[in-house]
């Protein structure tokens, strides 16, 4: 499968200018190639192929007076912008078929220079390479340096470099990771866990294991507060608001950057332990919509999980996703018997029906476990909820036969 590696890179002076030139550039030719296409539809004609808006918008466009400066950044970074809209109109297309799956994607747009994401991509033609000093050389750019927290463990078939709000360099890297490595550095075990994911507690396990909720933005409030309100009385325009900016996007990146780093360490100590893992699919748009929606949030269940998804793709684990309807919290997990609804501050309940004491938390991450079809009896046969006879009197059953009347 493929990855992304991220590293810092710290450009100085001349090769900033260069890489703010090159952003300008590939976003120029993206403009053009979607001003092509609105052009087109209004006209009522068939949209321009790609070597067409190529040999227009590059190539010729290079010879003119207005667009001579795109012969100043790398021929492979405009070539790629072209094939970004290229993927966003068939995005596009494909949502309104219904054959893309998520929410619906929109048209592609302009882009501005005030974008707070910039970014380019060099492909193997553009004849990148990391030095021997392990310095990042990039045409017409020059070598940059990096900030190397890992060996890559493979040759890079591509690399994105980017500028964040916060004004950071990152450079992407796309590797093919090797199955054989990824099994050897994670062998199987026998272990199965199901995750019950809260606010309380990030998530508690099926073994009673409970992980603290960092709250990392409820932290930094304060914090991000006092940096907002120095923005909002800046003059408009101001290098001074320019640098309050920065401020705030710095502070905010620091927050998502450790709720990021959390994730992968805990994603990752899962994935090594156990060969499966349950876990319920949360409608976190749903629950964003809520009085708890900067708590919701702050936590990231969503991040988490897709964390989850593609390393136990990678190292051959099953994940398994729950129904969101799922009864986690009503259910026994002792004797199945379902006990009804229970507001949010009821944090322990005893079960009328064995008069088993259960933890609210603990008893649904143990029900997820079982629900997902983890959950192992003594002789190693799997369980999963069985369906359960309705009584005799109950309205609409039809699960026994009626009574046979006296004569």
């Amino acid at each position: 499968m493929q990855l992304r590696y991220s590293f810092r890179l710290y450009p100085n002076i001349a090769q900033a200018a260069a890489l703010a030139r090159a952003f300008g550039c590939a976003r120029v030719v993206f403009n053009d190639a979607v001003r092509a296409r609105e052009d087109a539809r209004q006209a009522g004609g068939a949209f321009p192929k790609a070597a067409e808006l190529s040999r227009k918008l590059i190539t010729e466009a290079k010879q003119t007076d207005a667009r001579s400066w795109l012969g100043k950044v790398s021929a492979v970074v405009l070539q790629q912008s072209l094939r970004d809209v290229e993927a966003a109109y068939r995005n596009f297309f494909a949502s309104l078929k219904g054959e893309r799956k998520g929410p619906k994607s929109g048209a592609p747009r302009f882009k501005s220079r005030k974008d707070n994401r910039q970014s380019i991509r060099f492909t193997t033609n553009a004849r990148w390479s990391i030095t021997d000093s392990g310095r990042l050389s990039l045409p017409k750019v020059g070598a940059v340096t990096v900030k190397w927290s890992r060996t890559l463990p493979a040759r890079p078939s591509s690399v994105t470099v980017i500028k964040d709000a916060a004004g950071r360099y990152f450079a992407s890297f796309v590797i093919d990771t090797d199955p054989h490595a990824d099994a050897a550095r994670m062998p199987d075990t026998d272990q199965a866990i199901g995750i019950d994911l809260g606010l309380t507690h990030f998530a508690v396990l099926s073994d009673g294991t409970k992980v603290d909720s960092p709250r990392f933005l409820r932290r930094a409030e304060k914090k991000l507060k006092r940096a907002q309100r120095e923005l909002s009385r800046k003059q408009k325009g101001s290098r001074n608001r320019e640098k309050a900016r920065l401020k705030v996007a710095r502070a905010h990146a620091q927050v998502a950057d450790a709720r990021r780093e959390f994730h992968h360490q805990l994603s990752t100590r899962l994935i090594r332990d156990n060969q499966a893992i349950g876990v319920e699919d949360l409608a976190v748009k749903g629950l964003a919509r809520t009085r708890l929606a900067k708590s919701v949030h702050d936590a990231g269940w969503a991040q988490f999980v897709h964390m989850l998804e593609y390393k136990a793709v990678r190292y051959g684990r099953s994940l398994v996703k729950i129904g969101r309807f799922e009864p986690t919290s009503q259910v026994c997990s002792e004797c199945g018997a379902k006990d009804g609804p229970k507001p949010l501050h009821i944090r322990t309940w005893t079960c009328v029906a064995c008069g088993a004491v259960h933890d609210r938390d603990h008893n649904a991450a143990k029900n997820v476990k079982t629900a997902a079809g983890l959950a192992v009896t003594a002789c190693g046969a799997q369980v999963r909820p069985g369906l359960v006879l309705a009584q005799r009197k109950e309205t609409g059953s039809h699960g026994f036969p009626p009574e046979p009347r006296a004569a």
